[in-house]
């Protein structure tokens, strides 16, 4: 792809004494909190769903052990493919998406981003093999949500300053509430109507709850002024295809790297625990819906989580906050998760999985909203769209590699808590890595 020159975008939100007469109009308050809850609900419904991948995972699970169906004899590795590359394809498209936001506009990309949901899940419901859901309830879905979502967590930081973290962690709990909701919904469905009916409701729910908040979608004045500058005289080939690059100065620097460093490793190891929270539950003796009620758990505090770390961190410092939170996602999981896979009595185990599905969504899912907030600190505004869809790409393939091998470390003997114990010890080790990595970055950002 061929770079072209571009105006830096700034994501900060101007001045009062900085706008136009008619930007103080169409800049209001309250069109900051239309931005703010419709880019909520482009979140609550994308991200929620695809964060309720775990009751999916623990029903296809269930059926590998069963002749006659697509799921017939696959490994827990093989299936998580699925879900994997719908978070993986969410984050690794983020470049063209928020590229072509600037190019056409928020709504466009995120209306297509819900047509090709609704495609996902309908194609998904008549799939016959593995394979066809990987491509399909996997690929397709994840580039829906990313076309969906990426446009409002690009938009949504032009028009806040100082409150940028309350504001993006009230944006970002939208996966958490959408988990909450979505988890038990998507439980039911499968249980009345089965997995495929399921998908073909979810998909026309969703389209609709993702194109009505998308045409509420609006860059700030001054942001739309530049990026009417930088495309004008576009050919359509170059809106399309001409996808801004990373400045080098910026990718040689050392703070960069350790971002990125970060930013890798706690994406191979953020999504593990949710997708397979509910399996993992079973072998501690619970129903496939309490097994689900799990992820809602973790959902909910996912969304306290982010709202809560986001209004201290505005006070405290993002960076801060981000390895604060990664280093306790870190404790915990060698401190919970790994005890309750040992071999002691099921209460001890099932406390000890409790306290972190709890603790896990409270302090390890705000590093998703705290991530795109600090890049602004350390980056400056000029370079935030470009940093931020590069290293959304890099979390993204990071887990495309991460969640599969872990996976694959489960041990054939799935029904018992002791086969997740290597599961577990990866994700803490990323985990770890990435605290050193965010410590790093805050390090080199002070010199």
């Amino acid at each position: 792809m061929n770079q072209i020159p571009l105006r830096p975008l700034d994501v900060t939100r101007p001045s009062e004494s900085e706008l136009e007469p008619e930007d103080r109009i169409v800049d209001s308050d309250f069109r900051a909190v239309i931005i703010c809850i419709s880019s909520f609900l482009l979140i609550f419904t994308t991200c929620g769903t695809l964060f309720s991948f775990g009751v999916f995972q623990d029903l296809y699970q269930t059926m590998s052990h069963e002749p006659g169906n697509p799921f017939s004899g696959a490994s827990p590795a093989m299936i998580d493919l699925v879900g994997t590359l719908g978070v993986s394809f969410q984050s690794v498209f983020a470049p063209f998406a928020t590229a072509w936001a600037k190019r056409f506009s928020p709504t466009a990309v995120s209306s297509l981003g819900g047509l090709m949901f609704l495609l996902g899940c309908i194609l998904a419901s008549y799939s016959t093999k593995l394979w066809q859901f990987i491509l399909t309830q996997g690929m397709m879905l994840g580039i829906g949500t990313c076309l969906s979502n990426m446009p409002a967590v690009t938009v949504a930081p032009t028009w806040y300053g100082p409150r940028r973290g309350l504001a993006m962690g009230i944006i970002l709990s939208g996966t958490g509430v959408g988990g909450v909701a979505w988890t038990p919904v998507i439980q039911a469905l499968n249980q009345r109507y089965g997995f495929r009916m399921t998908l073909r409701i979810a998909g026309a729910v969703t389209a609709g709850m993702i194109v009505l908040p998308a045409t509420l979608l609006r860059w700030d004045s001054a942001s739309q002024r530049r990026i009417d500058q930088e495309r004008r005289n576009m050919s359509l080939a170059a809106k399309i295809l001409n996808i801004p690059l990373l400045d080098w100065q910026v990718a040689n620097s050392r703070k960069f790297t350790a971002q990125l460093f970060s930013a890798s490793c706690q994406g191979a190891a953020y999504y593990t625990p949710i997708f397979f929270f509910s399996a993992y539950a079973r072998t501690l003796g619970y129903s496939a819906t309490t097994g689900a009620s799990f992820i809602a758990i973790t959902n909910a505090c996912n969304a306290i989580g982010k709202i809560g770390v986001g209004f201290v961190a505005d006070k405290w410092g993002r960076l801060n906050s981000l390895f604060v939170t990664t280093l306790i996602s870190t404790a915990i999981t060698f401190g919970l998760w790994l005890p309750s896979t040992l071999d002691i009595d099921v209460v001890p185990s099932r406390v000890l999985f409790i306290a972190y599905s709890i603790a896990f969504g409270l302090f390890a899912s705000p590093y998703v909203a705290l991530f795109p907030t600090s890049l602004v600190e350390l980056f400056g505004p000029a370079h935030f769209a470009s940093v931020n869809g590069c290293l959304y790409m890099a979390r993204g393939i990071a887990a495309l590699i991460g969640t599969p091998v872990a996976g694959a470390l489960i041990m054939r003997d799935v029904d018992s808590p002791q086969a997740y114990r290597s599961m577990t010890i990866m994700v803490g080790a990323l985990l770890a890595a990435a605290s050193g990595g965010v410590l790093w970055a805050r390090i080199e950002n002070r010199r």
